[in-house]
C-alpha cells in the first residue's frame, strides 16, 4: 500500500467561491506539504468565474472536489465537509491563502502531544497578489491570551487553524454568523474548549481591500453573536463591554475607508525579520516554479 492509500489523518476544508485567479498557488502548498496523510475537501460553493475549472485541474487522489452549483455560504459548506470528511483532525486554509510546506506536519506533531488542546493556529504572514510579504500578524500563542477579552475578539486566524475533528462536530459552525464565522464558534465554545497557537508563521494570508459593506456585516454579526452567548451562558458583562467596542471599531472602519485610510489587520502588523522574509520568498518561489 503507498503512503497516498493510507487512511487520510487529517482534512482540509476549503470551501471556495470566486476563486480562480488564486485557487491554483492554494492548492498547490497542498500538495508540497511534508505530511503526505491528508485529503482536501475542495467545495465550490456556486463559483461563476471558472473556479471549477481550475479545480479540475487537479488529478491527485487525495483531493475530494465537490460541486452543485448552488451558492449556500461559508458555514453550511464547513458544516457539510465536517459531517462526511474521514480526518481525525479538520484544517481550514482559504482559496487565496498560502500553506507553508511543513504546516500540516508542525501542528499535527503538536496536537499528537498536546491532548488537553482543541483547536490549535499559527502566525501568518501578510503578502500582497505579487507575492510581496507586508508583514506579519502578531498574536498571543496560549489558552489564557487568547481568550483575554473574548467580548473583543480573537486573534486566531481562520485559515490558520487545524482542531480535533471530535471538537468541530461538537460545535459547529452558525450560519447566521456571515463573514464572522470564526469569531461566532470562538466566542461560543472558549468556555469548555482549549486553544492555542504556535508561535511561528506557517500560513501566507493574501491582503486585499474588503468592501466597507463587509466589514460592516462582519461588526454586525459579532455584536448578535456576543448577544446569543450572553443569553446562553448568562455573561451578561460580555454585551456590556463588547457592543460599544463592535459599534465604535464600526465607527473607525467607515472613517478609514473614507479618508482612504489602511485598516485592520495592516494596523497591527509587525515587522517581518529576515529569516521570515527568506523562509516566505522559498515558499513563494516554490509554488511560482510549480505553476509553470
Amino acid at each position: 500500500m503507498s503512503t497516498l492509500d493510507m487512511q487520510p489523518l487529517i482534512t482540509v476544508a476549503m470551501p471556495v467561491y470566486n476563486s480562480a485567479k488564486t485557487l491554483s498557488l492554494a492548492v498547490r502548498s497542498m500538495l508540497f506539504q511534508t505530511y503526505p496523510h491528508w485529503e482536501l475537501y475542495l467545495v465550490d460553493d456556486g463559483s461563476t468565474d471558472g473556479t471549477l475549472e481550475v479545480a479540475r485541474r487537479f488529478t491527485d487522489p487525495r483531493i475530494r472536489l465537490i460541486a452543485d452549483s448552488q451558492n449556500r455560504g461559508l458555514a453550511v459548506r464547513l458544516n457539510q465537509i465536517i459531517d462526511t470528511c474521514a480526518g481525525k483532525y479538520l484544517a481550514r486554509l482559504d482559496g487565496d491563502d498560502l500553506a507553508y510546506p511543513e504546516r500540516l506536519a508542525r501542528q499535527l506533531d503538536y496536537l499528537e502531544s498536546h491532548s488537553e488542546v482543541d483547536l490549535l493556529g499559527t502566525r501568518v504572514m501578510l503578502f500582497e497578489g505579487d507575492g510581496k510579504a507586508c508583514g506579519r500578524l502578531p498574536g498571543p500563542t496560549t489558552h489564557e491570551h487568547i481568550c483575554r477579552r473574548p467580548w473583543s475578539g480573537f486573534y486566531l486566524p481562520h485559515p490558520t487553524w487545524m482542531g480535533r475533528m471530535n471538537w468541530f462536530r461538537a460545535h459547529r459552525y452558525d450560519p447566521r454568523a456571515f463573514m464572522a464565522e470564526d469569531q461566532d464558534l470562538l466566542l461560543r465554545s472558549c468556555l469548555n474548549s482549549r486553544f492555542a497557537a504556535l508561535p511561528e508563521i506557517l500560513v501566507g494570508y493574501r491582503q486585499e481591500p474588503v468592501p466597507l459593506k463587509k466589514i460592516l456585516q462582519s461588526r454586525y454579526t459579532v455584536m448578535r453573536s456576543l448577544l446569543r452567548t450572553a443569553r446562553s451562558s448568562g455573561k451578561l458583562s460580555w454585551v456590556v463591554r463588547g457592543v460599544p467596542g463592535q459599534i465604535a471599531k464600526a465607527g473607525v472602519d467607515a472613517l478609514s475607508v473614507a479618508l482612504g485610510l489602511e485598516r485592520g489587520a495592516r494596523r497591527r502588523v509587525a515587522n517581518v525579520t529576515k529569516y521570515e522574509r527568506t523562509a516566505w520568498s522559498a515558499v513563494w518561489a516554490q509554488l511560482q516554479g510549480a505553476a509553470r
